[in-house]
Protein backbone atom coordinates (compact mmCIF):
# COMPACT_ATOMS: atom_id res chain seq x y z
CA UNK A 1 0.00 0.00 0.00
CA UNK A 2 1.42 3.23 -0.91
CA UNK A 3 2.42 6.13 1.89
CA UNK A 4 2.34 9.73 1.54
CA UNK A 5 6.12 10.86 2.19
CA UNK A 6 5.61 14.40 1.77
CA UNK A 7 7.67 16.77 -0.24
CA UNK A 8 11.17 16.26 0.92
CA UNK A 9 13.29 13.46 -0.61
CA UNK A 10 13.76 10.76 2.18
CA UNK A 11 17.51 10.53 3.16
CA UNK A 12 17.26 6.72 1.79
CA UNK A 13 16.86 8.01 -1.49
CA UNK A 14 19.00 10.84 -1.63
CA UNK A 15 21.65 8.15 -0.81
CA UNK A 16 20.51 6.11 -3.70
CA UNK A 17 20.68 9.62 -5.79
CA UNK A 18 23.97 10.83 -4.31
CA UNK A 19 25.43 7.51 -6.04
CA UNK A 20 25.46 8.27 -9.45
CA UNK A 21 24.67 4.33 -10.08
CA UNK A 22 20.83 4.24 -9.70
CA UNK A 23 18.08 4.20 -12.88
CA UNK A 24 14.92 6.72 -12.04
CA UNK A 25 12.01 5.65 -14.51
CA UNK A 26 10.28 8.80 -16.06
CA UNK A 27 6.93 8.72 -16.61
CA UNK A 28 5.23 11.77 -18.96
CA UNK A 29 1.89 11.96 -20.87
CA UNK A 30 1.73 12.86 -25.04
CA UNK A 31 -0.17 15.35 -25.99
CA UNK A 32 -2.75 12.93 -27.34
CA UNK A 33 -2.77 11.53 -23.62
CA UNK A 34 -0.66 8.46 -24.69
CA UNK A 35 1.80 7.40 -21.84
CA UNK A 36 5.54 7.18 -22.34
CA UNK A 37 8.55 5.75 -19.62
CA UNK A 38 11.82 6.80 -20.31
CA UNK A 39 14.99 5.03 -17.96
CA UNK A 40 17.08 8.14 -16.80
CA UNK A 41 20.72 7.11 -15.71
CA UNK A 42 22.17 10.88 -15.12
CA UNK A 43 19.51 12.08 -12.49
CA UNK A 44 21.11 13.82 -9.02
CA UNK A 45 18.98 15.51 -5.94
CA UNK A 46 19.23 19.39 -5.67
CA UNK A 47 18.51 19.97 -2.16
CA UNK A 48 15.54 17.89 -0.49
CA UNK A 49 12.95 19.61 -2.85
CA UNK A 50 14.66 19.10 -5.74
CA UNK A 51 15.80 16.45 -8.42
CA UNK A 52 17.96 17.66 -11.53
CA UNK A 53 18.33 15.18 -14.50
CA UNK A 54 19.79 15.32 -17.83
CA UNK A 55 17.79 14.35 -21.20
CA UNK A 56 18.48 14.70 -24.63
CA UNK A 57 16.83 17.32 -26.24
CA UNK A 58 15.03 15.34 -29.34
CA UNK A 59 13.31 12.39 -26.78
CA UNK A 60 9.77 12.05 -26.69
CA UNK A 61 9.87 12.42 -22.98
CA UNK A 62 11.40 15.78 -23.39
CA UNK A 63 9.01 16.76 -25.14
CA UNK A 64 6.35 15.44 -23.41
CA UNK A 65 7.87 16.80 -20.40
CA UNK A 66 8.60 20.21 -21.84
CA UNK A 67 4.56 20.29 -22.75
CA UNK A 68 2.51 18.96 -20.14
CA UNK A 69 4.96 20.38 -17.11
CA UNK A 70 4.17 17.46 -14.84
CA UNK A 71 5.82 14.21 -14.50
CA UNK A 72 6.42 11.02 -12.13
CA UNK A 73 9.29 9.12 -11.29
CA UNK A 74 10.31 6.24 -10.04
CA UNK A 75 13.06 5.20 -8.24
CA UNK A 76 13.17 1.35 -6.63
CA UNK A 77 16.72 0.39 -5.80
CA UNK A 78 18.93 -1.86 -2.88
CA UNK A 79 18.16 -1.50 1.08
CA UNK A 80 14.01 -1.62 -0.31
CA UNK A 81 14.51 1.75 -1.65
CA UNK A 82 11.33 2.17 -3.59
CA UNK A 83 9.31 5.80 -4.44
CA UNK A 84 7.57 7.53 -6.35
CA UNK A 85 8.24 11.26 -7.09
CA UNK A 86 5.76 13.83 -8.54
CA UNK A 87 6.65 16.89 -9.79
CA UNK A 88 6.92 19.76 -12.33
CA UNK A 89 9.13 19.92 -14.95
CA UNK A 90 11.05 23.16 -15.96
CA UNK A 91 14.38 23.19 -18.22
CA UNK A 92 17.25 25.13 -16.16
CA UNK A 93 19.86 24.30 -19.14
CA UNK A 94 19.56 24.29 -22.54
CA UNK A 95 21.69 23.06 -24.16
CA UNK A 96 24.02 21.14 -21.39
CA UNK A 97 27.64 22.52 -20.78
CA UNK A 98 29.03 18.88 -22.09
CA UNK A 99 26.98 18.06 -24.60
CA UNK A 100 24.86 20.22 -27.43
CA UNK A 101 21.75 17.29 -27.80
CA UNK A 102 21.70 17.54 -23.84
CA UNK A 103 19.20 19.40 -21.72
CA UNK A 104 19.04 19.72 -17.74
CA UNK A 105 15.99 19.63 -16.24
CA UNK A 106 14.77 20.39 -12.89
CA UNK A 107 11.56 18.36 -10.93
CA UNK A 108 10.68 20.50 -8.33
CA UNK A 109 8.45 18.11 -5.75
CA UNK A 110 4.74 18.20 -5.35
CA UNK A 111 4.93 15.06 -3.71
CA UNK A 112 6.16 11.65 -2.80
CA UNK A 113 4.77 8.14 -2.30
CA UNK A 114 6.51 4.94 -0.56
CA UNK A 115 5.93 2.16 -3.27
CA UNK A 116 7.66 -0.20 -0.21
CA UNK A 117 5.56 -3.53 0.11
CA UNK A 118 4.35 -5.56 3.21
CA UNK A 119 5.26 -8.51 1.06
CA UNK A 120 8.46 -8.23 -1.04
CA UNK A 121 11.86 -6.47 -0.41
CA UNK A 122 13.69 -4.46 -3.26
CA UNK A 123 17.41 -6.08 -2.51
CA UNK A 124 18.91 -4.31 -5.75
CA UNK A 125 17.96 -1.35 -8.33
CA UNK A 126 18.47 -1.88 -12.26
CA UNK A 127 21.94 -2.20 -12.91
CA UNK A 128 23.96 -0.64 -16.06
CA UNK A 129 27.29 -0.45 -17.33
CA UNK A 130 29.27 1.53 -19.78
CA UNK A 131 29.42 0.87 -23.54
CA UNK A 132 32.34 2.48 -24.22
CA UNK A 133 34.95 4.51 -23.17
CA UNK A 134 33.28 7.76 -24.90
CA UNK A 135 29.80 6.46 -22.95
CA UNK A 136 31.82 6.24 -19.47
CA UNK A 137 33.36 10.07 -20.33
CA UNK A 138 29.94 12.00 -21.45
CA UNK A 139 28.14 10.41 -18.87
CA UNK A 140 30.72 10.91 -16.16
CA UNK A 141 30.62 14.98 -17.19
CA UNK A 142 26.25 14.88 -17.36
CA UNK A 143 26.81 13.88 -13.75
CA UNK A 144 29.56 15.96 -12.84
CA UNK A 145 27.44 18.74 -14.51
CA UNK A 146 24.46 18.14 -12.22
CA UNK A 147 26.51 17.80 -8.78
CA UNK A 148 27.83 21.66 -9.64
CA UNK A 149 24.64 22.99 -10.46
CA UNK A 150 22.58 21.47 -7.63
CA UNK A 151 25.10 23.52 -5.62
CA UNK A 152 24.60 26.93 -7.14
CA UNK A 153 21.38 26.60 -8.69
Amino acid sequence: MAKHVGVKLPEDLVKILRSKKTVGILATFSEKGLPHTTPIQCVYPKGEESILMTIHKEHTGYHNMVWQKKVMMCFMDEENVAYSVLGRAGVVRAPSIVHPLMNVVRIDIIDIKSDRSVLTRVDSGVRWSYTSAEARELTEALMSELCELSKTL
